[in-house]
C-alpha cells in the first residue's frame, strides 16, 4: 500500500512541477488567450516561454507588449522583433498570445518549384479530409522569396492591433533556406484564432524571419499534422476580464493577417 501511495505521489509531483508532463498530447493544439483579446490590445503575457514549452515544441505567437513575431520550431522559441533580427529570448519572457502543439508528421508532400501562398492553398484543399479540424504545417527547404513582417513593441495605454500594424516593418527575403511554421484552423474558430492559414518564417541562419505575407518555393518539403483537440489558457488579469470581446471582427482579422 505504501509503495502504491509513493508512486501516486510521484505522478502528482511530476504533473504539477514538470512543464507539459500532464499535457504532452501529440494531437492537441494549445492556445494562449484569444485573437479577439489580442485585437483589443491585451498584450501583457500571462504565460512564460518556459511554461509554453510544456505545451508544445512547435507553433507561433507574439511576446509581451506585442514585441515582434514568434517562431517556435524544434523546441526553440525565436523572436523576430521590429528590426528584423531574430533572437532567442529567455524562458522567463511573457507570452500574451500563442498557438502551439507537439508536432507529429502525418503526411509529407514535395512542393513544386514556383509554388506560392495561393498555390499552397489550392494544392492542399483536395488533400485535407475536412475543414473542421486543425492542421499544423511545416515547410522546410529553399525559397526563391519570402515576404514577412513584424511590429513594434507597444507601451501602455496599448492601442488596438489594427492600429499597430499600420506601422509594421516589411522584409523582402530572397533566395533563402529556412522553415515556415503555422496552422490551418477551421472556420468556426473565428474570434478565437485566425480561420484558415497563419504562417511564420525563420531562416536557417536564424537571422531573418517574421509573419509570412508571401512566399515562393524553389524546392521544399511540406509536413502536415492533423489535430483534433483544442485547449485554451485564458488570461487572469483585469484587462481581459473587462474587455468587450463579444463582437465579430472578421474584417479586422483579414486586414491584420492579410
Amino acid at each position: 500500500m505504501k509503495k502504491i501511495l509513493f508512486h501516486l505521489f510521484l505522478m502528482l509531483f511530476w504533473a504539477l512541477t514538470i512543464p507539459g508532463y500532464a499535457g504532452q498530447h501529440p494531437d492537441r493544439v494549445t492556445q494562449i488567450s484569444t485573437l479577439n483579446a489580442l485585437l483589443a490590445g491585451i498584450y501583457d503575457g500571462h504565460v512564460t516561454i518556459h511554461q509554453l514549452k510544456g505545451y508544445g515544441n512547435f507553433g507561433l505567437g507574439t511576446f509581451n507588449g506585442l514585441d515582434g513575431e514568434m517562431v517556435f520550431v524544434d523546441g526553440h522559441v525565436y523572436q523576430v522583433p521590429y528590426n528584423g533580427h531574430p533572437l532567442e529570448p529567455s524562458d522567463s519572457t511573457g507570452i500574451p498570445f500563442a498557438v502551439v502543439t507537439f508536432f507529429n508528421t502525418d503526411k509529407t508532400f514535395t512542393l513544386t518549384p514556383g509554388m506560392d501562398y495561393p498555390g499552397l492553398k489550392t494544392f492542399l484543399k483536395p488533400l485535407l479530409p475536412t475543414r473542421n479540424i486543425f492542421y499544423a504545417v511545416k515547410i522546410t527547404g529553399l525559397f526563391k522569396s519570402v515576404t514577412t513582417r513584424s511590429v513594434k513593441r507597444q507601451h501602455r495605454p496599448f492601442p488596438p492591433l489594427k492600429d499597430v500594424v499600420k506601422d509594421e516593418a516589411i522584409f523582402h527575403i530572397k533566395d533563402v533556406e529556412g522553415t515556415i511554421v503555422g496552422f490551418i484552423s477551421p472556420p468556426w474558430i473565428q474570434g478565437i484564432n485566425v480561420p484558415g492559414y497563419h504562417l511564420h518564417f525563420i531562416n536557417k541562419q536564424k537571422n531573418a524571419g517574421g509573419h509570412v505575407l508571401k512566399f515562393q518555393v524553389e524546392h521544399a518539403v511540406l509536413e502536415v499534422d492533423s489535430i483534433s483537440e483544442l485547449s485554451i489558457l485564458l488570461p487572469h488579469n483585469p484587462d481581459f476580464y473587462k474587455a468587450d470581446l463579444a463582437h465579430s471582427q472578421a474584417a479586422t482579422i483579414r486586414n491584420v493577417e492579410r
